[in-house]
């Protein structure tokens, strides 16, 4: 193995829980992509810990920020560093590490390896040279914001991080506006306000959307609304502290005239409440919920009517 990429021995194989010390099982040799927790320590997974304990190297973006997980859970590893400053010279490395039958975790500072981070080429060079690459699934901060929106998830796209100048941002959202699906993106607090204002401007102003701040951390929080509303109370704030997350809801269906939706709403009701019937007409037609939860009541109360 390169000697600059150092090893774990037996002895340290081995990671705690609650206080009880467990050993890790062997690892066959590969990359494994181990997700970590995006701000609460008890979000990792027990298949992570014996990832990491029993690895023979582990690569992070900072060895800081990942000392401080390993530590908690008594994991005596060897860190090496692996970010975008310094991967080209230290993938061959990990690389041979690989050739030499070892077991790399690969970890990102929070979250989900590969999503918006240098281990992509990683993965990619490890799969050409015929190495096995492992996914050790965990915690997402895109997964967490999108249930978090109440937008609809049944299909998504994870957008990145927009241009950081205005020119091109307003062009990639153009370029977006009309795929049929949630939209997350990564955003930083010091852009969200501006951002939020391009998104209004190309998605269009009516567009729902949220705000995710914190994830999983104390102050937590998750704001929606549409863009307009969005925009307009962020650039009157200061910009928000945090790792931020934008969730924008697929393009808003063509309007529905009443009398359409009226239909709509009588054929929910014969097997839905007023508030289901509601919730699934304004999903199928575009007009706003509490509208048509109102006009729900009144075709309810016509039939009762009728049957007294």
């Amino acid at each position: 193995m390169n000697k600059a990429v150092p090893g774990n021995s037996e002895a340290q194989r081995s990671y705690a829980v609650d206080g009880h010390r467990i050993a890790a099982p062997p690892l066959a040799p590969g990359l494994y992509l181990v997700a970590t927790p995006i701000g609460n320590l008890g979000d990792i997974t027990l298949r992570a810990l014996a990832t990491l304990a029993g690895a023979d190297v582990i690569a992070c973006e900072d060895t800081r920020v990942t000392s401080v997980l390993l530590r908690h859970f008594g994991i005596r590893a060897q860190l090496v560093a692996y970010h975008d400053h310094n991967a080209a010279r230290q993938r061959p490395r990990l690389l041979a590490a690989l050739a030499d039958d070892r077991a790399v975790a690969l970890v990102s500072d929070a979250g989900t390896p590969l999503v918006s981070d240098p281990g992509y080429r990683l993965a990619v060079e490890a799969r050409v040279g015929g190495h096995a690459v492992v996914p050790v699934p965990g915690a997402s901060a895109v997964l967490a914001a999108l249930v978090a929106s109440g937008l609809p998830s049944d299909s998504f796209m994870f957008a990145g991080f927009p241009p950081v100048k205005s020119g091109p941002r307003v062009k990639r959202f153009a370029a977006l506006a009309a795929v049929p699906a949630t939209l997350v993106f990564f955003e930083s607090p010091q852009r969200l306000a501006a951002s939020l204002s391009d998104m209004a401007a190309a998605f269009g102003g009516e567009r729902p959307a949220s705000i995710a701040r914190e994830l999983t951390k104390a102050f937590e929080t998750v704001r929606r609304g549409n863009l307009a509303e969005l925009a307009a109370a962020l650039a009157g704030e200061a910009p928000p502290k945090g790792e931020v997350v934008v969730v924008v809801g697929p393009p808003l269906v063509a309007a529905v005239s009443e009398a359409d939706a009226d239909r709509v709403l009588r054929s929910l009701l014969d097997t839905r409440s007023a508030s289901a019937a509601a919730a699934e007409a304004a999903a199928l037609t575009g007009r706003p919920r509490r509208d048509l939860y109102r006009r729900a009541l009144l075709i309810k109360g016509e039939g009762d009517a009728g049957r007294g």
